[in-house]
């Protein structure tokens, strides 16, 4: 019992590294003796456990264990750290590519469906290869590598091996101290929220903002989200950013619709990440945010990408339909680069379509896409035959515009009329609209309030 998992009866983590540190002995009175080491992590293993209970993510792990064993000769020797984390060491093998055979077959193993509970379930692992030809001090490290190279696996797309080296050591170094400095930027408040315009193509008028969140690094200048997002959603500073911003924004975006009146009132875009999708209090602290700031909930837009879409329907649906009670307006971030269509929309409560930019960048260049225009028509089209609205993202032409009002889209924004600007850059740009100066040029009359 206290060397075995009590679950699966595989090892446990105590006699896994006895076991390690045993064959990295080994290599130190016999050179040529190389083995590796194998990490695995169940994907989507947390969905499987949320939704079917932990009985049913019980005997998901128990059956991998045994598919696991049925790959291995008797000399491997398979593990369970914790969780849904196996490991596998593999002695004496002649090459690495003896270790990615293994690995291969696992992945061949795990491919079948699983029977749980009379339900058939799908699953699948992300593995990291580490090899012991590497000069290693402790035999820890090893484990460490091959849980470094797991997570390099997982973040090209899961159901897949990596295999470690050393660069990826130094990255995740490079992580861990982003990570250290985000925390304390928190604190320091060197974060920012800046704003982009949305603009009624057909007036020229500011109908609105997108909040884009960026960090002023005391040493890196200004950063973008993808710089420290990624490393942010791996931890709970995801969620804590995520929530800054919408408070931030809500606050923002009430004090210029008092200084600048509009009708319809300015509105704020917010993204809505997967992480904060999935909080069980998300109703809560959004109708929070919003007494506590004064802002209709009408004037919050809240944006989900495709994928976050169609990850769980069910329980996507169930939270747009509450949020939609709450009178906020739901739209879809870079519409086109997902994998729905127009037509499943149909199943979720959507107010608005974001044509992703890289539909609209190539509507101006030469024949050479010419199959671009046309798909931006068709999904203008069919999304207001669904009484959607639509906003064309990345507009940085005249020409662009000029297509783009042709085609009747609603609404865009753009480096063509402005970047994301800070609070004050943002308020200037909406002093100047609103006294008929512009620094865009649109071929209709700019109509102000």
């Amino acid at each position: 019992n206290a060397f075995h998992d009590l679950l699966t009866g595989l090892a446990n983590r105590s006699f896994f590294l006895e076991c390690l540190d045993q064959a990295h002995s080994h290599t130190k009175r016999q050179p040529d003796y190389t083995f590796a080491v194998l990490f695995l992590d169940l994907d989507r293993f947390k969905l499987i456990n949320d939704s079917l209970g932990h009985t049913a993510g019980d005997q998901l792990l128990t059956t991998v264990a045994r598919r696991l064993e049925a790959c291995l000769r008797p000399t491997d020797r398979a593990a369970r750290l914790g969780g849904d984390e196996f490991t596998v060491l593999l002695e004496d093998i002649h090459s690495l590519s003896g270790a990615v055979h293994v690995a291969e077959r696992i992945q061949a193993q795990l491919k079948s469906p699983f029977f749980v509970n009379g339900q058939e379930i799908f699953t699948s692992a992300s593995i990291g290869i580490a090899l012991s030809t590497t000069d290693y001090d402790q035999p820890e490290e090893l484990l460490r590598d091959a849980d470094t190279a797991m997570y390099r696996a997982k973040a090209l797309g899961k159901a897949r091996y990596a295999i470690f080296d050393p660069e990826m050591h130094t990255q995740a170094v490079e992580l861990l101290q982003l990570e250290t400095e985000l925390c304390q930027a928190i604190a320091k408040q060197e974060l920012q929220v800046h704003y982009q315009p949305i603009v009624c193509l057909a007036t020229g008028q500011i109908t609105g903002f997108e909040a884009l969140v960026r960090w002023q690094h005391p040493n890196r200048g200004l950063l973008y989200p993808a710089d420290f997002l990624p490393t942010a959603a791996e931890t709970s500073l995801g969620l804590t950013i995520d929530r800054w911003v919408l408070a931030q924004a809500c606050s923002q975006i009430q004090a210029w619709q008092v200084h600048f009146p509009h009708t319809p009132p300015l509105s704020i875009s917010i993204n809505l990440s997967s992480l904060q999708f999935g909080q069980p209090d998300l109703i809560e602290y959004i109708d929070q945010v919003l007494q506590e700031t004064g802002l209709a909930a009408e004037s919050l837009k809240l944006e989900l990408t495709e994928t976050a879409l169609l990850e769980n329907s069910v329980v996507i649906t169930s939270t747009l339909s509450k949020l939609r009670d709450l009178k906020i307006q739901l739209s879809v971030d870079d519409f086109g680069t997902g994998y729905s269509s127009l037509g499943r929309l149909q199943n979720f409560a959507i107010d608005v379509l974001k044509i992703d930019r890289s539909f609209v960048s190539r509507m101006d260049r030469e024949s050479s896409t010419p199959a671009s225009a046309p798909i931006v028509e068709t999904i203008v089209t069919l999304a207001h035959n669904l009484g959607l609205a639509i906003v064309a993202e990345g507009v940085e032409t005249a020409a662009q515009l000029t297509q783009l009002q042709q085609l009747n889209c609603e609404y865009g924004q753009g480096f063509f009329f402005a970047r994301a600007l800070d609070s004050m850059a943002a308020e200037m740009l909406m002093t100047s609209v609103s006294q008929g100066q512009t620094p865009w040029q649109l071929p209709t009359l700019i109509q102000t309030n």
